[in-house]
């Protein structure tokens, strides 16, 4: 793979202007200036391909991607396009959604807690939250963050409205009102019975983290997290008017056209989706992570294990994070809303890792993160 090879691939993508990898072509193909690259050219090359490759294939109109290797930052770069319309092009300075990836911040926030003394990991959620109905069951936070609850997601349960304590509309901007919106909902199984991934139980986590902290939740993301890594793109996702380097969101529609996405705000999910950055950022996370920062290793090794349910059945689970052994321990989490996807794949023993970013809802960040580990293994 040379440079001459690049360049015919992206003269032949540019002759279907509304692909996602004719789109790519839109990025120059330079090194990014806010992290300097420590890949050979060859290695780079053959990245870039690999991610062109995977654009074109899911007919994603915008990426960006960020490699860590010996738990440095070594790689980020943007692909494709930040608006089609305009054809703003993505650069590592394009602010993404992360969608689900935000439920690692929330356990790592309750981690800290955990550590200050401030909350118990196995008390009645309803000792810190008491407006949450009594199910009949103890629920606890350890329960929330390894999906171990009951409580459903979005479509796999019946979702029953409380009625509004607060008395702004919806969307809810504070996690205990937040809590309108599922907390009546019968759940679906006794607690540590069973396993079933939910948004709704990291909003109750939020509100959790909020009253234990006496801070609101994204007050403590910001001080806790945010500032002592130097992640100054990392707010909440709120109306995107006149916000600087907005990635617009794309979907598939019925016909599989590529297509515009509702603009949405989805600052009320809090820690189960409400989180945004640009790919700079978000590698600074995943970095603070594999070099186990901000807290106790005794504290990293609770969060990373995978947590059987009662009877011991095994389960792939940690606190906010799925838990692997793959040639040692690997930790990752997905993103998914209509507008974006992400993915956060490290190996902490091994000590490198892959973040994705796209705006479009239809990505699969995961194909693009292995094509880009079997770029640099080949």
């Amino acid at each position: 793979m040379n440079r001459w090879f690049i360049l015919a691939v992206l003269l032949l993508l540019n002759e279907r202007p509304q692909s996602a990898a004719a789109a790519a072509q839109q990025q120059v193909l330079a090194k990014p200036a806010a992290v300097q690259s420590s890949l050979t050219d060859a290695e780079s090359e053959a990245v870039d391909i690999a991610v062109l490759a995977e654009l074109e294939k899911q007919e994603v109109v915008g990426a960006a991607v960020g490699i860590l290797y010996e738990g440095e930052i070594v790689y980020v770069r943007g692909y494709g396009l930040a608006d089609r319309k305009r054809r703003t092009p993505v650069t590592t300075a394009t602010v993404f959604n992360w969608a689900s990836n935000s439920k690692p911040l929330a356990a790592f926030a309750a981690m800290q807690l955990v550590e200050e003394g401030k909350l118990d990991l196995d008390s009645d959620v309803r000792r810190y939250v008491p407006e949450f109905p009594d199910h009949g069951h103890k629920i606890t936070l350890r329960h929330l963050l390894c999906h171990q609850r009951g409580i459903p997601h979005y479509g796999n349960g019946r979702i029953v409205l409380s009625p509004l304590r607060n008395p702004r509309k919806r969307p809810l901007s504070d996690p205990v009102y937040a809590l309108d919106m599922f907390s009546e909902s019968p759940l679906l199984f006794q607690p540590g019975k069973s396993t079933s991934y939910s948004s709704y139980a990291y909003i109750l986590a939020s509100a959790i983290i909020q009253r234990a902290g006496e801070e609101s939740f994204a007050e403590q993301i910001q001080a806790r997290i945010a500032q002592p890594l130097g992640m100054r793109t990392l707010e909440v996702d709120v109306s995107t008017d006149g916000q600087p380097n907005w990635a617009t969101g794309y979907t598939q529609n019925d016909e599989n056209e590529v297509i515009p996405a509702p603009e949405l705000a989805n600052s009320w999910k809090h820690g189960a989706g409400a989180y945004k950055s640009n790919i700079v950022d978000f590698a600074r996370w995943a970095q603070a992570l594999l070099q186990r920062r901000l807290l106790a290793k005794k504290t990293y090794a609770e969060m990373w294990r995978a947590l059987p349910l009662s009877d011991e059945t095994a389960t792939t689970w940690g606190l906010g994070f799925t838990v692997e052994q793959q040639g040692g321990l690997k930790i990752s989490h997905n993103g998914k809303q209509e507008e974006a996807t992400s993915r956060m794949v490290l190996y902490p023993d091994a000590r490198h890792g892959i973040v994705v970013l796209t705006n479009c809802g239809h990505a699969n960040p995961g194909a693009i993160s292995s094509a880009i580990y079997r770029a640099l293994d080949e």
